[in-house]
């Protein structure tokens, strides 16, 4: 990493508590890399995480204000931030268990409200910091602590969990694929609406070790073959399909995206005395050129 960058880092808590073969450090320096290319400015900028090893990828790590929150409940603390406070670029940093299990109500409804907050899913496919267990996205027949026989549910397509959810920017890339990973989240980054990454990065100590894959070489050799760029899986058929997953980017028609309900709006109510009104009306009242709740026309900060 360039030394231009070590500013956006709090060096005295290095080296990363990831174990050894752990993708999420590649997804951190992926992360700083997109920031610097995307311009956003960092005193602008609040990065939000649950609990989990990716949670600890902002905090404490990034030089910059993070949110250290409660399990599940990222994207939750995060809406009340972009709503109070839409001068923020708010980007949320955590895991597959953290934000598509416990956390996965919060998902689907911020993208189905095209909240205006940049969501990046370490997806390592099964509960890492708390011993291994098995997830909504550890594929099926996988072995885990709590799946001693394998797992018998199918697993989450997050991608396309979101995208159903109403999601108009949806990516997914492995760790691996580390240049097309910075592309994508610099313009995640800098998308006016929900955005959702999805970075696939190995777990050799609980996932590997019992599906053998306990290298990151294995890891390596295992995604390479397992992911393909979506135009290539688009050319496959069914059967070639049916042990491949793509990845790439998906970004709705402009004419079938919901508008960002928080563009521009401090979501506080005049009556509370904390809106822009010079005489606030009390409480129960009205006021037509002050609505309650919402009013358009500001900017994201930073774009």
């Amino acid at each position: 990493m360039s030394r231009q960058l070590y500013p956006h880092l709090r060096l005295d808590v290095f080296p990363t508590p990831y174990c050894t073969g752990c993708g999420h450090g590649i997804l951190l320096g992926a992360m700083v890399r997109a920031m610097d290319e995307a311009g956003l400015d960092w005193d602008k900028t609040l990065f939000v995480s649950g609990i989990g090893c990716a949670a600890w990828i902002p905090s404490p790590h990034f030089n910059a204000d993070t949110l250290h929150t409660t399990h599940g409940r990222p994207i939750a603390f995060a809406t009340g931030a972009r709503l109070a406070n839409p001068g923020l670029n708010v980007v949320v940093v955590s895991g597959d268990g953290d934000l598509t299990a416990i956390g996965g109500n919060h998902l689907i409804h911020a993208a189905r409200r095209n909240i205006r907050i940049t969501v990046v899913c370490a997806n390592n496919r099964v509960y890492g910091m708390t011993g291994g267990q098995v997830a909504p996205t550890t594929p099926e027949g996988c072995f885990t602590q709590t799946s001693p026989w394998g797992g018998e549910e199918p697993p989450f397509d997050l991608c396309r969990l979101v995208m159903g959810a109403g999601g108009a920017f949806v990516a997914r890339h492995t760790v691996f694929q580390v240049r097309q990973l910075i592309k994508t989240l610099t313009r995640a980054l800098t998308f006016d609406g929900f955005a959702f990454v999805e970075a696939v990065s190995p777990c050799p100590t609980h996932y590997g070790k019992l599906n053998d894959t306990p290298t990151l070489a294995d890891f390596h050799n295992q995604m390479k073959g397992q992911y393909v760029d979506r135009r290539r899986y688009d050319r496959m058929n069914p059967e070639e399909q049916a042990d491949k997953i793509p990845t790439g980017v998906w970004i709705k028609a402009a004419d079938t995206i919901t508008p960002p309900i928080d563009k521009g709006s401090s979501f506080i109510p005049p009556s509370s005395g904390l809106g822009s009104s010079s005489n606030p009306p009390s409480a129960g009242q009205g006021n037509s050129s002050n609505p309650p709740l919402r009013s358009r026309g500001g900017q994201r900060g930073g774009i």
